[in-house]
């Protein structure tokens, strides 16, 4: 009977998390599916559902380059930045150096200090380069500032892993490289792919930095773009909801195709941490 009594009360709470979730965007779906300009009042489905808002949000904003944009930039941060962290990782976790648990330590402390404060330092940094309103400045932002999580992720990850596997590779005669590209990596797929996902999403909404260090139009990201959009049409719901829904649209879809990889990899990790 406590049994049952439990998993009723489990099932309830999760119902209740979903239906937090999955209202809010249920009203922002209903409300893109209202012409532009319409009045817009809580879960209200339309009269004359429309796709008006989806086709003049995107013309209007040229979502079309905005998410461009926002495309080169996640797809230059993810790869780098992974082999970045797996490289950290597997030196932090596995090479005898001096210093390096205070190197590690310095790096976690990445993880205490808000991007904010860096924003600044960054963008002065990046200009006196040259690198200011071009892709580069963000990706190599974005990638320096991921990697305490990656490299801290990524060391967890190849410590869980038995040390009997290196050792007899290196019985073996392989190499450093060898070990980390053919026996460390390959059992670190599932948690690889969920740190992947997890930059491809905060590549993607990265708003501020993208704001200061791209400030030409014709480089701005979807989250940038979309924030300038509102500011422009502030007053009309339905066209606001459908410019948010474009934005987030690739998020979803990416999260929809590699979800059993996300929680595998989130699993690995909670089960080995």
């Amino acid at each position: 009977m406590n049994r049952r009594f439990e998993s009723l009360v489990g099932r309830a709470v999760m119902a209740a998390f979903c239906l937090a979730v999955l209202a809010p965007f249920a009203g922002i779906v209903l409300a893109a599916l209202h012409p532009p300009g319409a009045l817009v009042g809580g879960l209200q489905w339309p009269e004359h559902p429309t796709l008006e808002s989806f086709t003049r949000a995107w013309s209007t904003a040229g979502f079309g380059q905005l998410l461009g944009n926002s495309a080169v930039i996640a797809l230059g941060v993810v790869p780098l930045a992974l082999v970045c962290a797996s490289l950290a990782g597997y030196a932090f976790a596995l090479m005898e150096f001096r210093g390096r648990k205070v190197i590690f330590g310095f790096l976690l402390f990445g993880l205490a200090l808000p991007y904010e404060a860096a924003v600044v330092p960054l963008y002065y940094d990046l200009r006196s380069l040259g690198l200011t309103d071009t892709p580069f400045a963000l990706i190599l932002a974005l990638v320096g500032l991921f990697m305490p999580f990656g490299a801290f992720w990524m060391r967890e990850q190849f410590l869980a892993l038995p040390k009997e596997m290196t050792e007899a590779a290196a019985v073996d005669g392989a190499g450093s490289w060898t070990v980390l590209w053919r026996v460390l990596l390959p059992c670190a797929k599932p948690a690889l792919i969920t740190l992947g996902l997890l930059y491809f999403l905060w590549a993607w909404n990265q708003f501020l930095l993208a704001l200061i260090l791209i400030q030409d139009p014709a480089g701005r990201t979807a989250p940038a773009g979309l924030g300038f959009f509102v500011g422009a049409h502030n007053i009309d719901v339905p066209l606001l909801s459908a410019a948010t829904l474009i934005v987030i649209a690739p998020v979803v879809a990416v999260y929809l195709v590699f979800q059993r990889h996300f929680i595998a990899g989130m699993l690995s990790g909670a089960v080995k941490g």
